[in-house]
């Protein structure tokens, strides 16, 4: 059975899944990097706009650009409130449409292990980003049973399929993030993990978000109604044995953040 592509273009669909979870997990990255107030920054993969939204509310930024590949995604990110002031537009990663040295901060919240070369995507970030500046990311260890989404991962390996892992997911390793920025350049590289922990009202409730994803969508489709209620019944045991109350869960990501040198 081949994996489905993996596509993020209905903004409102990705926020139901991804938006909390990146929240929980930026809210502990912003704390780790402890910005100043009054810089220049860039969202690389900015999607619905979730993490974007938190710079503009935490960071008292004097610019904000978030940039996607996605159109949907885009224009879902121009609607949220939060975000009001931030700019969007669609970009690649590997090619930011901006001239060097623009910012003070680049990041990349969940979105390294989707970069097809993701030391291409660093050295854009290193780019674009003034001496001295700071390029950060954070990522689901997505190798080490860290995605929100890993307890459906774990059953459908059980039944012997494959799920439809990020491209690049090697790169979400603590170490592999390490070795790219220092591989870049970036100076006082730094690393930590960041352990998340998200509540449900029910199982049904986790079950129709995280299925309105593309990527599971496609892998129930391929499952056929027999199959599909297999996978949903061994999660429903794995996540919640006692019952369809309230339940919660927890996640991790792997963080990284380094500084460009004044001196390149």
């Amino acid at each position: 059975m081949g994996q489905p592509q993996i596509r993020f273009d209905d903004g409102s669909a990705y926020e139901r899944v991804m938006g909390a979870w990146s929240q929980l997990a930026g809210d502990v990255f912003l704390d780790w990097l402890a910005p100043a107030s009054g810089q220049r920054w860039i969202d690389i993969g900015c999607g619905s706009g979730a993490f974007t939204e938190q710079l503009m509310q935490r960071c008292g930024p004097v610019e904000v650009q978030g940039v996607d590949p996605s159109e949907g995604q885009i224009a879902f990110a121009r609607t949220r409130e939060g975000a009001a002031g931030a700019q969007f537009q669609q970009g690649d990663a590997m090619a930011l449409p901006f001239e060097a040295d623009r910012f003070e901060a680049a990041v990349m919240a969940l979105v390294i292990f989707f970069v097809p070369d993701p030391a291409r995507g660093v050295a854009e970030m290193v780019r674009v980003v003034r001496p001295g500046g700071l390029v950060a990311a954070y990522a689901w260890d997505a190798l080490a049973g860290g995605a929100p989404i890993e307890p459906i991962w774990a059953e459908m390996r059980a039944m012997g399929m494959t799920p439809a892992l990020p491209p690049s997911a090697p790169v979400s390793r603590i170490g592999a993030m390490r070795d790219l920025w220092q591989d870049a350049g970036l100076e006082g590289v730094e690393t930590r993990t960041i352990p998340v922990r998200r509540e449900f009202a029910s199982f049904e409730e986790f079950w129709e978000i995280n299925t309105r994803s593309g990527t599971l969508h496609g892998a129930l489709e391929q499952l056929g109604t027999d199959g599909a209620e297999a996978l949903k019944q061994r999660v429903r045991v794995r996540l919640s044995p006692g019952g369809d109350g309230p339940f919660g869960f927890g996640s991790f990501a792997n963080a990284v953040r380094g500084t460009v040198p004044a001196v390149r």
